[in-house]
């Protein structure tokens, strides 16, 4: 057990992990500020079309925002939990809600005998709960109401509303690197030797940035995990059931079959993938701190 003095406040684990994400999203702004300065300096007959490829994006994330839950929701194949048939989930939801201040979810049930859950919707009054088959089969109830206040701690926290903003811009530096590239094909030839450094500046700044910003991304996901974990303590008023819960997550064999661009919703990451590219931090060190608050 960690000394008293070596204790970790759940206050401040949230304010510090919000802290890091907004710092994060502001890199993520000065390489779209960046990259679009360079490229305005290199090219200027592609204007019209930066343009429209920028609203083509923000038009196609904000769809996907506004109907994010139905989407979500009908690509795991969830359906409506029955309020008699799983009445423990009810209570435990209607008892976190009560503790947080928070409105009552829709709550759903997805198949899949793999431990796991995720909570989507624009805000607190527009939000689902979705747990699989597999949590409510092997969670105990203290488990069941971590995992369930991490998911309520997304909703609270609007890191739906926050993580789309997160893909406009990250999706648009994408957007104007490729119209960029693809516009060197039909730009003349003849420049001078600033130009040419410029252009060179200009190749590398694309290729480059959408990685960049797609890592940064990545690492704005984690620190939003770690945000929800602390948050599960703060509404359950203990790390315990979480902790437990996440050490049978750990556990888990089943693969749970769900599209890629849902699995960054989860509480656990459904698939196995490189460190650096994972949405989710190590489980090890989620329970590390959490052992530590």
């Amino acid at each position: 057990m960690p000394k008293i003095k070596d204790r970790i406040s759940f206050y401040d684990q949230i304010a510090r992990n919000k802290r890091n994400s907004i710092f994060l999203m502001i890199i993520v702004i000065i390489v779209l500020i960046l990259l679009s300065y360079v490229i305005g300096l290199i090219v200027q007959d592609v204007f019209l079309i930066l343009i429209l490829g920028i609203i083509i994006t923000i038009s196609y994330v904000l769809i996907s925002y506004y109907n994010s839950d139905k989407i979500a929701l009908a690509s795991v194949g969830a359906k409506l939990a029955d309020p008699n048939q799983n009445r423990q989930l009810y209570n435990s939801v209607e008892g976190l809600c009560l503790a947080s201040g928070l409105p009552k979810p829709k709550i759903y049930i997805m198949p899949g005998e793999q431990i796991n859950a995720f909570a989507t919707g624009r805000n607190p009054k527009i939000s689902v709960i979705c747990v699989t088959e597999g949590a409510l089969k092997k969670l105990n109830k203290q488990e069941l109401e971590g995992v369930l206040g991490h998911e309520l701690s997304h909703v609270a926290n609007y890191d739906i509303r926050f993580m789309t903003l997160v893909a406009v811009m990250v999706g648009l530096i994408a957007i104007i690197s490729q119209i960029f590239l693809r516009s060197l094909r039909f730009s003349s030839g003849g420049r001078g030797k600033g130009k040419a450094i410029l252009v060179l500046i200009g190749i590398v700044l694309a290729i480059l940035a959408p990685i960049a910003v797609t890592l940064v991304q990545l690492a704005i996901s984690r620190k939003r995990e770690y945000a929800a974990d602390a948050s599960s303590v703060k509404f359950t008023r203990s790390p315990t059931g979480l902790i437990s819960a996440l050490r049978k997550i750990k556990t888990e064999t089943q693969p749970l079959k769900v599209s890629g661009a849902v699995a960054p919703l989860f509480i656990s990451n459904p698939f196995k993938s490189s460190a650096i590219f994972q949405t989710h931090p190590p489980i090890d060190s989620r329970i590390k701190i959490l052992e530590a608050m």
